[in-house]
C-alpha cells in the first residue's frame, strides 16, 4: 500500500497521509502508476459528468481543469521541456539536455503545451459521456513509463534512471494483461499497445533515451491518442 500512496502523491495533487519512503520505495512505486492514472480518471469522468449538467463545452472544460488540477500539470511540465529541447538542439544532444534541464519555458514549449491542452478540449467534447474511456485512458497511459523505463536507455541521471531498475518483467505481463481485459469494456484501448510502442520508438530516434520530461511528454501524448482513438470508433 505504500507503494500506491508515494505514486498518488507523485502523480497527483490529491491530500494523502504522509509516509515513510527512501529511494527504493519512490522506484518501486512505478508499478502502482497505472492505479494511479486509474483514480485520474475517475475524477476527470466525474468532472465531465457534473459539467455536463450545464454544456457540452463546459463539460469538456471541466474535465480538462479537472485533469491539470489532479496532476498539477505534472505531465504538461514534460510537454513543454521536451518541446523546448528539441527546438533549440538542432542535433547537439548536450544541447537538447541543457535546454530541457532549464526551468525557463520557451516558445516552443509555449506552443507545445497550447496545442496540447486546446487537443484534450476539443476531444473531451467531441467524446461526451463516454465515461468507460475517460476512466481507462489515463490508467492505459500511465503504464507507459514502465515500458519505456524498462525498454529505453536513460537520456540523463535523474528520473527515468532511477526508476529504470525498479521495473520487472513480471510487471510488464500483469499489466499488459490487466489491459487486455480493460479492452472487453473499453475496445478503443487495443490502440494502446501501438502507441505506447511508437512513442518509445520516436523518443528512442529523436532523443536517444528516456528522461523524467520524455515520461510526463508520453503520457500527455498517450492520453490524447487514445482520446482520438475513442472519438474515431464512436463515429462507426
Amino acid at each position: 500500500m505504500r507503494g500506491l500512496i508515494v505514486a498518488l502523491g507523485f502523480l497527483t495533487r490529491l491530500p494523502l497521509p504522509r509516509v515513510r519512503a527512501d529511494a527504493g520505495d519512490f522506484a518501486a512505486a512505478i508499478r502502482w502508476y497505472p492505479v494511479a492514472g486509474l483514480v485520474v480518471g475517475m475524477i476527470v469522468a466525474g468532472a465531465v459528468w457534473l459539467g455536463a449538467w450545464i454544456d457540452p463545452w463546459v463539460s469538456a472544460l471541466a474535465g480538462l481543469a479537472a485533469w491539470v488540477a489532479v496532476t498539477g500539470a505534472l505531465h504538461l511540465d514534460g510537454v513543454g521541456d521536451l518541446a523546448d529541447g528539441l527546438g533549440a538542439a538542432h542535433g547537439d544532444r548536450a544541447r537538447l539536455i541543457a535546454v530541457m534541464a532549464d526551468p525557463h519555458v520557451g516558445s516552443f514549449g509555449v506552443v507545445a503545451i497550447g496545442m496540447q491542452l486546446l487537443a484534450k478540449l476539443v476531444l473531451l467534447h467531441a467524446l461526451g459521456l463516454a465515461s468507460v474511456a475517460l476512466v481507462l485512458v489515463p490508467f492505459a497511459a500511465r503504464m507507459g513509463p514502465l515500458l519505456w523505463a524498462w525498454w529505453l536507455p536513460p537520456l540523463k541521471p535523474g528520473l527515468g534512471a532511477r526508476v529504470a531498475p525498479a521495473v520487472r518483467v513480471r510487471d510488464l505481463v500483469g499489466w499488459s494483461a490487466v489491459l487486455a481485459g480493460a479492452c472487453v469494456f473499453c475496445p478503443d484501448l487495443i490502440a494502446a499497445p501501438l502507441v505506447l510502442v511508437g512513442w518509445g520508438w520516436w523518443v528512442k530516434a529523436r532523443v536517444g533515451g528516456i528522461s523524467g520530461d520524455g515520461h510526463g511528454a508520453g503520457i500527455e501524448w498517450v492520453e490524447t491518442a487514445l482520446l482520438l482513438a475513442s472519438v474515431a470508433a464512436s463515429r462507426f
